[in-house]
């Protein structure tokens, strides 16, 4: 309790480990809290591709690992602690963990967001093996071959029609007779020839062996069913942010994200949202790692008005 830190930050994914990387890095005082594995979502998935500088992809884990031992280099220290209560109003932030109190002048949540599961039986077994949960970073898996995506809203049907101009076909299953998404998607979908939606469906069980080789559906309306054969699906029915621990205190949106504009600020002086636990467009590891980048900035910038 003695010691204040110049940064806390509260995650271990690609945007934690940025800010980690860049706070030690410029001679702030940093600890990192992470309560499994350095990678957070991102050391789940088995190949990346989309992120710059590795021309074969690597795997979450690994870059995870990569980026955790890149902000210990310069002196960032992490500790595998869940937090349980925070106080971050002050210019003392205090945060309660399993394995004691810490204090510092700045804090950085990136607790990130996890994808919302259809609650199947051995979907998580299946994840990577055939279930998936983001079309930008994996669709590229299942080009030439027939994919399903499961939701309705803005994201089903974008992740559908990304999906579209890669993958020989795709079905959208919807529980609904009608798209919940934004009516400016509905000429893109009529275009899209080897999409096709079925209304009115639910999936009841995931199809497999050593990989899912297919969906059991419900017809909602009649209690028809049946089989679609396809060699993935992509899950598409929101995220969950990881934001409730400072909801009383840091501002939110409708949907839970932290309230921060692009310099990461958030309603509290000193605190700072990065990476998927922040309202944004756009959700992927090079934009958590910005975030990161951008976090520390104005948390420089935040010390140097507040010695």
């Amino acid at each position: 309790m003695d010691r204040i830190y110049d940064l806390i930050i509260l995650g271990g994914g690609p945007g934690g480990y940025t800010a980690a990387l860049y706070g030690a890095r410029s001679g702030m005082d940093v600890l990192l809290l992470e309560k499994l594995s350095a990678g957070g979502q991102m050391g789940l998935s088995a190949q990346i591709d989309n992120y710059p500088g590795f021309p074969e992809g690597i795997d979450g884990f690994s870059l995870g690992q990569q980026m955790k031992e890149g902000a210990e280099r310069f002196g960032a220290q992490t500790l595998l602690a869940e937090a349980t209560a925070v106080s971050l109003d002050g210019p003392v932030k205090e945060i309660q963990t399993s394995e004691g109190t810490f204090r510092a002048r700045t804090v950085i949540l990136a607790t990130g967001a996890t994808p919302r599961l259809l609650g199947l039986a051995e979907e998580e077994t299946l994840t990577g093996r055939g279930v998936n949960y983001c079309a930008a970073c994996d669709g590229m898996f299942y080009k030439g071959k027939t994919v399903a995506v499961v939701g309705g809203g803005n994201s089903a049907v974008g992740d559908a029609l990304l999906l579209s101009r890669v993958a020989e076909k795709v079905i959208l299953i919807h529980r609904r007779d009608k798209l919940r998404a934004s009516p400016v998607y509905e000429k893109a979908l009529a275009e899209a020839k080897n999409l096709t939606i079925l209304w009115d469906t639910t999936v009841s069980r995931l199809l497999h062996d050593q990989r899912l080789t297919g969906l059991a559906l419900k017809n909602v309306k009649t209690g028809e069913t049946s089989q679609l054969a396809c060699d993935g699906v992509f899950v598409s029915i929101g995220r969950a942010p990881a934001s409730a621990l400072f909801r009383d205190q840091v501002t939110t949106d409708q949907a839970g994200y932290l309230q921060a504009d692009e310099t990461t600020r958030t309603n509290l002086p000193g605190v700072f949202a990065v990476g998927d636990v922040r309202t944004k467009p756009l959700r992927q590891v090079v934009t958590a790692v910005a975030d990161g980048a951008v976090a520390v900035y104005y948390a420089e910038e935040y010390l140097a008005e507040h010695p």
